[in-house]
């Protein structure tokens, strides 16, 4: 019997395989993907008199359009919906949607946009783009690292930011003695394929 076609078929077997395995693993060139919400989470940290205060956002949406192959083609669109945030206390997540910090009644979404990727390592990566927060918008570096998981993505990272920039923590919360300036914002998102 004669093999007609494809030229995987003069190939050896294990030059085959390895092939698929790259391409399982890279995946097809990308297009914008929403990242699946059930299994990906953005949690923050914040300083308080030297008190580490945790607290996540539980609505949020991300289209990535990104192959680790070709990270200079990729685009990432994060909308978080500031007043999903949650301390692990219904007294305390009134604080942060009020005036003083992120003034969810007039500011609903904080907006993060790359249209910049660039490698850093193996598996690692640099985001460059711009964040929105309160009417505010500033340039910031995102560092992340990519695996595979599932047959999609897994998208890690973590970035300090400073609050200060964006107005968070007003009035009587502005001394950077009381609450420290610098939140780090740590994701995970899963990205099917």
């Amino acid at each position: 019997m004669r093999r007609i076609g494809s030229p995987l078929g003069k190939l050896p077997r294990t030059t085959v395989s390895v092939c698929a395995s790259v391409a399982l693993v890279l995946g097809s060139p990308c297009h914008a993907a929403p990242v699946d919400g059930s299994r990906s989470r953005i949690v923050f940290t914040a300083t308080q008199m030297d008190v580490s205060l945790d607290g996540s956002f539980a609505r949020f949406t991300a289209d990535v359009d990104f192959d680790p192959a070709k990270p200079e083609t990729g685009k990432v669109d994060l909308v978080i919906t500031v007043a999903s945030v949650a301390t692990g206390s219904a007294e305390a997540d009134d604080l942060p949607k009020a005036k003083e910090f992120f003034d969810a009644a007039h500011f609903s979404q904080a907006t993060f946009t790359s249209r910049s990727i660039a490698p850093t390592g193996a598996g690692q990566f640099q985001a460059l783009g711009e964040l929105s927060l309160k009417g505010r918008r500033a340039a910031i570096s995102v560092p992340f690292s990519v695996r595979p998981e599932g047959g999609g993505l897994r998208i890690d990272g973590s970035v300090p930011v400073s609050r200060l920039t964006y107005r968070v923590g007003e009035g009587q919360w502005a001394d950077p003695g009381t609450l420290a300036d610098q939140v780090q914002i740590r994701f995970s998102l899963y990205l099917p394929r």
